[in-house]
């Protein structure tokens, strides 16, 4: 498969969101500026710039700086090693949400998936195998939902790797913007947040130059886990994270190319399963 994300076909995106939706390609015309010339007052400015450091893998921020730039051979040398550093390969991540669960039930070890969650899990594992892709690691979050998820996920993706972490357990991030759901308490949040902010950390990021070939993560995790990476990924407002559901056993596809660049092909793409099977909370 090509390195570049977005050289993706059509067909793949159609796959990924189960045929419930397709992601356009729109071709932006540069007018001859020989012939028009728009007034400055009118030109477009972001509101807010792409950080393209964001992951700290940028290779420019891998190398010493050069200590004079005015110095030809010093640059050069600086160049070749950008050049050494530079990755190849695509990043890309599948965001699995856990299937409907025993919510009412008070201590996690109780809180098993129901009869319809194991269900959703097959169809989101069966899913995945259709997709094709050679899949390089299953992680999961530690708590029993998911554990479970992933453990019949596995049944159609077997010989993968797995790893368990508690970094992706269930959480409140950040407050949201604007305040919606039930109240919790502020310690939750500062105890919380930063620890889904270090699981982003650490599995969201550009490939290693040793990467050579694209890779395929699937990580089963929980909606406000899902939601924020989502937000930190695209670099908008984490607050904003309660802004959109996600439905049990729904995948998203997020790809971040060697340049840094993110791409996100599906946001809880469900249209695989039946709409009897649909579950949100």
């Amino acid at each position: 498969m090509g390195k570049n994300i977005f050289r993706l076909t059509s067909k793949w995106l159609y796959a990924a969101s189960g045929g419930s939706a397709l992601v356009g390609l729109y071709h932006y015309f540069k007018p001859d500026e020989s012939k028009c010339e728009a007034p400055a007052d009118i030109l477009f400015q972001p509101s807010a710039k792409w950080i393209y450091n964001w992951d700290k893998r940028d290779v420019s921020s891998l190398i010493k700086p050069c200590k004079d730039e005015e110095d030809p051979p010093e640059q050069y040398k600086i160049n070749e090693q950008k050049d050494k550093l530079f990755p190849t390969a695509t990043r890309h991540i599948f965001l699995v949400r856990h299937g409907q669960y025993e919510d009412w039930k008070e201590d996690d070890k109780d809180r098993k998936l129901t009869p319809l969650g194991q269900q959703q899990a097959a169809m989101v594992g069966q899913r995945l195998k259709q997709l094709n892709f050679k899949y390089t690691k299953l992680i999961h979050s530690s708590m029993t939902r998911a554990k479970e998820t992933a453990n019949i996920v596995l049944k159609y993706l077997p010989n993968i790797p797995v790893e368990s972490t508690d970094l992706l357990r269930e959480g409140n991030p950040i407050p949201s913007e604007p305040p919606v759901g039930i109240w919790r308490a502020e310690y939750k949040y500062y105890v919380d947040g930063p620890r889904i902010e270090a699981a982003f950390r650490k599995y969201f990021h550009r490939a290693s130059v040793e990467q050579k070939a694209d890779s395929f993560d699937v990580i089963v995790c929980h909606s406000n886990v899902i939601r924020y990476f989502i937000c930190r990924v695209l670099q908008v407002a984490p607050e904003a994270w309660l802004r959109f559901s996600l439905h049990h056993c729904s995948i998203t596809w997020i790809a971040i190319g060697p340049n840094g660049h993110v791409c996100v092909f599906a946001v809880g793409a469900s249209g695989f399963m039946p709409s009897d099977k649909l579950t949100i909370v």
